[in-house]
Formats: C-alpha cells, sequence, structure tokens
C-alpha cells in the first residue's frame, strides 16, 4: 500500500505521515527529505538554480517514492506536476489542511521559500486549493487538533480504503475438485 499526503506548506505531511506510517507499520519517506540529502538544502537550490530546477529534482524523487509500499509526504507543490498527478490515480491520497491563524508559527523556520509570511502562504494555497481538492481521496484538518489523533483517523480510513473482500465459499470443496 502507498499512503501519499498532500497539502500546503506548513500543514503537517511529515510531521503526521511518520506518525501514520509508524501506526501502520510501513516505511515513511518524504520527498522533500530526499531531495535534501541528494542535493542540498530546498532554498540554496532554488536561490542557485531556480524553481523549475528543483521541481525537475523533486518529480525524480516522487516517482521513486511512489514505487514504494510507504507513507509518502510530498512537498507542497509535488502535485503541479502533469506526470505526478496522473500517477496519483493509482494511490490513495489524504489532503491535509490547515487555516492560516495556525501556519503563522509553523512559518517561522525560513526553510520554505515560496511562504516566507502568511500572505504567500494564503495566496500559495489559494492558488492550489482546487488542485488539492481534485487530487485527494479524504481530506483531513490538521489546525487544532492533536497530531496523535490525525494520524490514528488517517490510519484507520487507510485501513478502511485498503480492505479487500475476502472470497466466500458457497460450497466446500471436495475430493474431485481438489484433484
Amino acid at each position: 500500500m502507498t499512503l501519499v499526503l498532500i497539502g500546503p506548506p506548513a500543514s503537517g505531511k511529515s510531521r503526521i505521515g511518520k506518525r501514520v506510517a509508524r501506526i501502520l507499520g510501513v516505511p515513511f519517506v518524504d520527498t522533500d527529505k530526499l531531495v535534501v540529502e541528494a542535493h542540498g538544502p530546498i532554498p540554496d537550490i532554488f536561490e542557485t538554480h531556480g524553481e523549475p530546477h528543483f521541481r525537475s529534482l523533486e518529480r525524480a524523487e516522487v516517482a521513486r517514492a511512489l514505487s514504494t509500499d510507504a507513507v509518502v509526504s510530498f512537498g507542497g507543490g509535488a502535485v503541479l506536476d502533469a506526470d505526478t498527478q496522473r500517477d496519483l490515480a493509482g494511490h490513495s491520497v489524504v489532503l491535509l489542511t490547515v487555516q492560516p491563524h495556525a501556519v503563522i508559527a509553523r512559518l517561522g523556520n525560513g526553510k520554505r521559500p515560496l511562504v516566507p509570511d502568511i500572505d504567500s502562504w494564503i495566496a500559495l494555497y489559494e492558488s492550489r486549493r482546487d488542485l488539492y481538492e481534485r487530487l485527494a481521496d479524504h481530506t483531513v484538518d490538521t489546525t487544532d487538533r492533536p497530531t496523535d489523533v490525525i494520524a490514528a483517523e488517517i490510519a484507520d480510513w487507510a485501513r478502511a480504503e485498503h480492505r479487500t473482500p475476502r472470497p466466500t465459499r458457497t460450497t466446500r470443496p471436495t475430493e474431485e475438485t481438489i484433484r
């Protein structure tokens, strides 16, 4: 099973994704972390090479992550890529949303080159909202709820989403049907 978490920056995709993976007993993959491990800090990539270069690096990591059985956290803009959008059709996708008042405290670390302040975050989220909603199979608001509660809710949804009916037999096998 691959469960993908999408949403705007600072919605809690990495923090919650780690806990969901732990509950489900599967690996956790953060595509932003993969980019950083291979190419250095994201703000440096943006500054040195620009956003298009970053998006191509991100796309490669997204494609690799989607080939694993894991909980996968995408960077906020990973869904902008048309190939990624097509790839998501075969996976369970959870959209994490968050209200602006909760984002203010989460933006303070300076690691988000496209959203240095709340006004830019609001503009970015509004520009992507329809896309996020179109791609999502399930939506969870992370604004004012405990992380463990959110993670448990997502894990429960994922289990239900991936539950397949077991075949039922209407007759017992006979010696003849076994041969």
